[in-house]
C-alpha cells in the first residue's frame, strides 16, 4: 500500500470515529437528569431547582429529577455530586454558603474549585438591612451615625457564627467602621423573633423572611445589600449609595462533577439561561425576591474565586470560627 492510499486509510478512519463519537454529546440529554439541592425543601435553592426542572423536562423531553440531599450545612449533598461521574447528569444547585462561605470556615468533603465544573450561576437573592421600630433610625446613614456615637452598645443577630448574616453583617462594621455587638443563633428564624422583639435589633437577611415584616411595621427597613437598589424594591436604596462599593450577593449557581465535558456544560448552560429568560419563571422567582443572575461557566468559576478571596479576608479579620 503506497503512502496516499495509506493517508487516506488512516483519514477514512479518523473520520468514521468522529461520527460515532461527536453524537454522544450532541444527543445530550439521552437518559433522566438529577438535581441535586443540599438542602430540605422550601429554600431558595430547592425552588429556583423545582422551576428549572419542569422547564428544562418540557424542552429536552427527558425527566428532571430534584433530590433534596439535606445534611452538614449542604456538605453531604456537595459530596455527593461531586463523586459522581462526570457526565453530565448530576448537578448540584449550589448557594455560595457552600461554595464559599462553608469552605473558609471549616475543612470540607469537597473543593470548591477542583471538585466541580461550573455550569453558570442561576440567581442572586435579595438581602436587606432592617431595625427594630424602636430604635430612632430611619436610614442607614443614621445607623451608621448611631453605631459611632454608641460604640458596642447596638447588636446585631445572625443565624449563627458563620451564617451569611454573621458575615454581611461584619463586612459592613469594616466598611462602615463601626462597632456592633454580634449575637449568634441557632438559625436565622431565631434571631428574626429576638429582632422583632427589639432584644437584638439590626438584622441583615433575605427579602422573602423581612418583607411580611417590614410591611406589617414589626421592622423597619433601611436598605439593600445590592450594589444596585433592587428592581424589585426601586425606592429602598441600597447600601452601596452611603457606603460606595459595599455589596452582598447571595448567589445560587448549577455545578456538575469536575472533568464534565465542555460541550455538555455549554449545552447545560444554554438550556438554563433560556429557562431563566422567561418571563413567567422570573414573575414566579420575584415573589420570592429572588432575582435571574445568569452567566457563562467561565464567569461563574471567576466569581466563585474571587468570593473565595473576599470572604476569606473577612473570615480571617473577624477571627470568624465555625459553631
Amino acid at each position: 500500500m503506497n503512502s496516499v492510499k495509506r493517508r487516506c486509510l488512516v483519514s477514512a478512519l479518523l473520520a468514521a470515529c468522529t461520527l460515532v463519537v461527536a453524537p454522544a454529546y450532541a444527543e445530550y440529554p439521552t437518559k433522566p437528569i438529577k438535581i441535586v439541592v443540599p438542602f430540605p425543601p422550601g429554600g431558595s435553592p430547592d425552588l429556583v431547582a423545582r422551576v428549572l426542572s419542569q422547564k428544562l423536562q418540557e424542552i429536552w423531553k427527558q425527566p428532571i429529577l430534584v433530590e433534596n440531599t439535606a445534611g452538614a450545612g449542604g456538605a453531604i449533598g456537595a459530596q455527593y455530586v461531586a463523586r459522581a461521574p462526570a457526565d453530565g447528569y448530576t448537578w448540584l444547585m449550589a448557594p455560595n454558603s457552600v461554595l464559599v462561605f462553608a469552605p473558609l470556615l471549616q475543612r470540607q468533603p469537597y473543593d470548591p474549585v477542583k471538585s466541580f465544573t461550573p455550569v453558570g450561576l442561576a440567581v442572586s437573592v435579595q438581602n436587606l438591612l432592617v431595625v427594630n421600630p424602636s430604635l430612632p433610625i430611619k436610614s442607614v446613614q443614621e445607623l451608621l451615625d448611631y453605631s459611632k456615637a454608641n460604640p458596642g452598645k447596638l447588636s446585631y443577630a445572625s443565624g449563627g457564627m458563620g451564617s451569611p448574616q454573621n458575615l454581611s453583617a461584619e463586612l459592613l462594621k469594616k466598611t462602615a467602621g463601626v462597632d456592633l455587638v454580634h449575637v449568634p443563633y441557632r438559625g436565622a428564624q431565631a434571631a428574626l423573633l429576638d429582632v422583632m422583639s427589639g432584644l437584638t435589633p439590626v438584622f441583615i437577611s433575605q427579602s422573602n423572611s423581612l418583607l411580611p415584616y417590614v410591611e406589617n411595621g414589626k421592622l423597619r427597613l433601611l436598605g439593600g445589600t445590592g450594589l444596585a437598589r433592587y428592581p424589585s424594591l426601586p425606592n429602598v436604596p441600597a447600601l452601596s449609595e452611603t457606603l460606595p462599593g459595599f455589596s452582598v450577593d447571595i448567589w445560587t449557581g448549577v455545578m456538575m462533577p469536575a472533568n464534565t465535558p465542555n460541550d455538555i456544560v455549554q449545552q447545560a448552560n444554554a438550556a438554563i439561561t433560556k429557562v431563566l429568560s422567561m418571563p413567567d419563571v422570573q414573575a414566579v422567582l420575584a415573589k420570592q425576591g429572588i432575582e435571574v443572575h445568569t452567566s457563562t461557566p467561565d464567569q461563574m468559576a471567576s466569581v466563585i474565586k474571587t468570593d473565595l478571596t473576599r470572604w476569606g479576608k473577612i473570615v480571617k479579620d473577624a477571627n470568624i470560627k465555625a459553631e
